[in-house]
């Protein structure tokens, strides 16, 4: 009798395959309905546990250097407190002195980009626009209109939606609510996660079938490699990108440089979307501030191509590659669909949950280019 016969017989009722499966994708579901539900409290949970994870390397090297532990694992949450307040004594109130004046300018903004718009429409393209109307045979009293009209609208929404976006994101209670958490809590967290981490993955190996051990540690040795990979690099990534962006549209004089700079490092988790939002919300800012001089438009238009040239082709290559193994079109998507499912925590999940299923679907590829599916039977003759 073989081994996997033998375990078969040891276990009375085994489970056939349709349970099996039936069983794990209630368990799916389940879990997926928990995060839908409870979405709003986890943030600061899975924060934490992400900032256990990353500095497990850290606790593990004090480790090695005579620290217990407990030891190491308070070493780093006291550098980390004393560092994060560092940080907001001396960036919040910058930040939330152009926050605030950057919502109360954006609509005067919006109303002064769309006159300029509207001008130079009119100037560019009402003889071009003339012109083909008359060779179409059709009215040329208003060639320009439909153009100005178009900017007007579009402007106008903008100036509409962006405003009030603004100040619901910054006067929801919720919002300052779920910060307030995140700032308190996360610290716990991911001081509890750095003191028991190695306890918890010794459980969690103990839990796995022996049968199934050896493919569950090669599994999650790949998830190690992909998730620590993409998360230290693109985190250097935002952090050079925030500096570059802050303190380059900051020399330059532009009005709210160092918000539009920080903020671009942030969103810059995302692939290139921090440097498009800083490519746009810089351009509005300096055409209107620097009209109808064209030096300052000119310069934040070279210091974020920098940025955009750095990142594709220094940055995100050598911090980053391919260690995700999720094309960044793919990571965009997910990071949308689950920031639309589940909100803060859905983006903190995305990339966790994509690097995951890219090393699972790659090892059940390996697995069926290697099974009697793929190969077929073999040919009479063949042993």
């Amino acid at each position: 009798m073989s081994e996997r016969e033998m375990e078969s017989a040891r276990i009375p009722g085994g489970l056939g395959l349709e349970r099996q499966l039936a069983l794990w994708a209630a368990a799916i579901l389940f879990v997926f309905a928990a995060f839908y539900f409870l979405s709003s409290v986890l943030a600061p949970f899975l924060a934490g546990l992400a900032l256990g994870y990353l500095l497990d390397p850290v606790a593990d090297r004090l480790q090695t250097l005579g620290f217990s532990r407990l030891g190491a694992s308070l070493v780093i949450l006291t550098v980390f407190v004393v560092l994060a307040a560092m940080i907001v004594v001396l960036v919040a109130p910058v930040l939330t002195r152009q926050l605030t004046e950057f919502i109360e300018s954006l609509p005067g903004y919006l109303t002064t980009l769309q006159g300029l718009l509207t001008r130079v429409s009119r100037e560019a393209t009402g003889d071009f626009v003339r012109s083909i109307y008359e060779k179409l045979g059709l009215p040329t009293t208003d060639a320009s209109l439909d153009t100005q009209k178009y900017v007007n609208d579009l402007t106008g929404e903008a100036a509409r939606m962006g405003g009030a976006f603004l100040k619901s994101l910054v006067s929801g209670g919720a919002a300052l609510v779920n910060m307030a958490s995140l700032v308190v809590i996360t610290p716990v967290v991911a001081f509890y996660i750095l003191l028991d981490w190695d306890d918890m993955v010794a459980t969690l190996d103990q839990l796995v079938p022996p049968r199934h051990r050896d493919d569950v540690r090669a599994i999650a040795r790949d998830i190690d490699r992909a998730l620590a990979g993409f998360l230290r690099g693109q985190a250097l990534v935002c952090l050079f990108l925030g500096l570059w962006y802050s303190i380059g549209l900051s020399l330059i004089g532009l009005n709210f440089g160092f918000l539009i700079g920080v903020s671009a490092g942030v969103l810059s988790f995302v692939p290139y979307v921090g440097s498009i939002t800083a490519f746009v919300l810089s351009i509005i800012v300096a055409l209107v501030q620097g009209w109808p001089d064209w030096r300052l438009p000119a310069m934040a238009v070279a210091i974020v191509s920098t940025g955009l040239f750095l990142d594709g082709n220094v940055l995100s290559p050598r911090l980053v590659g391919g260690s995700i193994g999720v094309h960044p079109v793919w990571l965009m998507f997910a990071l949308l669909a689950a920031g639309s499912l589940f909100g803060f925590t859905g983006l903190l999940l995305a990339a966790p949950v994509a690097a995951a299923l890219g090393v699972i679907l790659r090892f059940m590829v390996r697995r069926y280019r290697r099974s009697a599916l793929f190969l077929g039977p073999a040919a009479p003759g063949e042993s």
